[in-house]
């Protein structure tokens, strides 16, 4: 009940005031039945843009620190999530993954729309990361399509570390779904995997015209807060008077 209050009468209208976005591809998402959408992340927006313009309920696999703050702001957001129908996933750990492809199979056995970041994680720069083969596992999994989406517009309005969005023009494009019949029943081959993830990543990178990386996001970020750690700790300190 919450989830359409949200989208119709509380932040749906506002989204939709402020950023105006352009809606690319609607019937390309099915009307009924299950499917996977997924998108490039880009921004905090993105949770909210996505499920404002569709016509249906979707339910995102969202990180379990979302759910977990600390304070009255952190029961807010964990209030806010859970009403919205948003499952918490616990990204650490060697169950992190399993846990994820159970949680959105669950979604999926209800003839419901799943959303999925393949990235796994924000892009800190704007840029297309390699996709995390979990989401070609549920696709094979539960024999559904795979409607990629890309977020245009989303890391201007609001990029990591900005906590209230500025105005800018934004696209939400949805492409043609993709079938993934051909690869029935091997969904435990990695080569496979990789070669479903890889054309889903090829066809969000095409609706989105972003720079590809053929690295995985949170790898290239660890790299960068280490490199930054280590300029921090080479830099010659000021003598104290």
């Amino acid at each position: 009940m919450f989830y359409y209050l949200l989208k119709y009468v509380l932040l749906g209208p506002l989204l939709r005031l402020v950023f105006r976005p352009r809606i690319e591809g609607l019937a390309n998402v099915p009307s009924s039945g299950a499917a996977i959408v997924a998108g490039n992340h880009l921004s905090f927006s993105d949770h909210f843009l996505m499920p404002a313009v569709l016509k249906r309920r979707i339910t995102f696999l969202a990180k379990a620190e979302y759910f977990t703050g600390p304070g009255l702001k952190g029961r807010l957001t964990a209030f806010f999530f859970h009403s919205a129908g948003q499952i918490p996933v616990d990204r650490s750990g060697k169950e992190a993954g399993q846990a994820a492809i159970r949680e959105g199979l669950g979604v999926l056995s209800k003839d419901e729309l799943l959303g999925i970041y393949p990235e796994g994680t924000r892009s800190h720069d704007g840029r297309l990361y390699k996709g995390k083969v979990g989401v070609a596992v549920m696709a094979l999994k539960a024999g559904v399509p795979v409607v990629p989406c890309a977020m245009i517009g989303t890391f201007e309005a609001q990029p990591p570390g900005r906590k209230i969005p500025r105005i800018h023009p934004v696209v939400i494009r949805f492409g043609e779904p993709l079938d993934f019949s051909r690869y029935a029943g091997m969904e435990n081959e990695k080569a496979v995997l990789r070669a479903v993830t890889d054309e889903i990543m090829y066809a969000i990178l095409s609706l989105s015209e972003q720079e590809y990386v053929d690295r995985y996001a949170a790898d290239v970020k660890a790299a960068e807060a280490e490199r930054k750690a280590e300029e921090k700790r080479r830099a010659p300190r000021m003598p104290q008077r």
